[in-house]
């Protein structure tokens, strides 16, 4: 009866020693979450510096100085919107001077009011097309103008963009043989994106 007593003590014994063990096994944990790291957001204010060349054709632009090559200087302020992934609009205004150091070149401002339209291309890319009306103002005065072009736009890091920029420009003026282009601008800037 012993033997019986101690066979029953020692089973009851391992089974609440198996019953210890499974409940340490299931030990409550709270899942790490998964971090994806997110792509450059496009949305919001931007500010930003320019530099590039200005190439006028034979025909007169806005009272420049024709078959000439000019550097510019510029900058740009701007908001994107991006009503739906992955299309981007947005409202830019932009100032440019323009120079060439020959004494008989015309020295000139230009200022555009921009709309953009573009997409995300991958989270740090961007493609888009301009359009713009402004005016052009030089010593002999202001002529209304516009252009037409596009542009690739890379985030560099968080909050810093480098942008290429081309676009086609004309004036609202009959001077000559006037054609639809008559001046082709190209830059390279630097943004900041709040």
């Amino acid at each position: 009866m012993f033997v019986r007593s101690l066979a029953i003590g020692v089973s009851a014994a391992a089974l609440m020693v198996g019953g210890a063990q499974a409940a340490d096994l299931i030990i409550p944990t709270t899942p790490e979450p998964i971090y994806a790291p997110a792509g450059f957001d496009w949305e919001g204010l931007y500010v930003g510096a320019r530099l590039g060349g200005q190439f006028t054709g034979a025909n007169a632009y806005a009272n420049t100085t024709a078959s000439t090559t000019y550097g510019v200087v510029g900058a740009a302020v701007g908001v994107n919107f991006i009503p739906v992934d992955p299309l981007l609009l947005g409202v830019e205004v932009t100032a440019d001077y323009m120079w060439n150091t020959t004494a008989a070149v015309t020295n000139s401002g230009e200022f555009f009011a921009n709309l953009r339209a573009g997409a995300i291309v991958t989270d740090n890319a961007l493609i888009y097309a301009l359009g713009g009306l402004g005016f052009n103002n030089t010593a002999a005065g202001s002529v209304g103008v516009y252009q037409l072009g596009g542009g690739v736009e890379f985030a560099v890091n968080d909050v810093v963009t480098v942008r290429g920029e081309i676009v086609g420009q004309g004036d609202f003026t009959a001077v000559g043989a006037d054609s639809f282009f008559e001046s082709t601008k190209a830059t390279v800037g630097v943004f900041y994106h709040f």
